[in-house]
């Protein structure tokens, strides 16, 4: 039924710089990596390049295998000193296991920028560095967050929808050991109908 009041459209929500940046950068990334292993080509020849790209494939699996098998070795010790009672004692080369993994996956993507960038992940240096700024990153994100709760965020996303169209209605609980009038006492109907 309409009443003849037309509700507002919401007014759409502004969009983040990454969604905006993100396909365009990722665009520019495989121009420039394409264009490259075509001068890489030209100023070689194809086999050249095939190698290129089936030695990064093979150090980036060996590199994601181990620094795998490291984690989970990890893991599992942990997990024996909890079952035993002790406090986990923390390792000194523990950390960094997935940003070696990211780099190994940046090694088996095909590309001269994306092997580059990889091997540059698995100096541990650059792994302190990065991991340190994205922990910072992670602790201020996290921090600016703190405002509300998770209910919070859920009651506000299911307020504003983006049709913008709200139901409203009533929660009523039956409560045991109440009987209500409109209750039947038989049993119920199948779901089949």
């Amino acid at each position: 039924m309409t009443t003849g009041a037309q509700t507002p459209h919401p007014a759409r929500p502004r969009r983040s710089r990454l969604r905006t940046f993100l396909p365009l950068g990722v665009a520019a990334w495989l121009v420039l990596e394409i264009w490259l292993l075509t001068m890489v080509a030209g100023a070689s020849n194809g086999l050249v390049v095939f190698l290129i790209l089936v030695a990064g494939l093979v150090l980036g699996s060996v590199v994601i295998k181990r620094a795998g098998r490291r984690a989970f070795k990890n893991l599992t010790e942990t997990l024996q000193q909890q079952q035993s009672g002790m406090m986990p004692q923390a390792r000194p080369n523990s950390e960094g296991n997935g940003l070696t993994m990211l780099g190994g996956l940046l090694l088996i993507v095909p590309g001269m920028i994306s092997d580059a960038v990889g091997l540059l992940l698995l100096v541990p240096p650059v792994q302190k560095a990065v991991s340190r700024y994205a922990e910072r990153t992670f602790d201020r994100k996290l921090r600016e967050a703190a405002q509300g709760s998770l209910g919070d965020a859920f009651q506000q996303a299911r307020m504003r929808r983006p049709d913008g169209k709200v139901v409203q209605g009533e929660v009523v609980r039956d409560e045991p050991g109440s009987a209500s009038d409109d209750a039947p006492q038989g049993p119920r109907p199948p779901l089949t109908r």
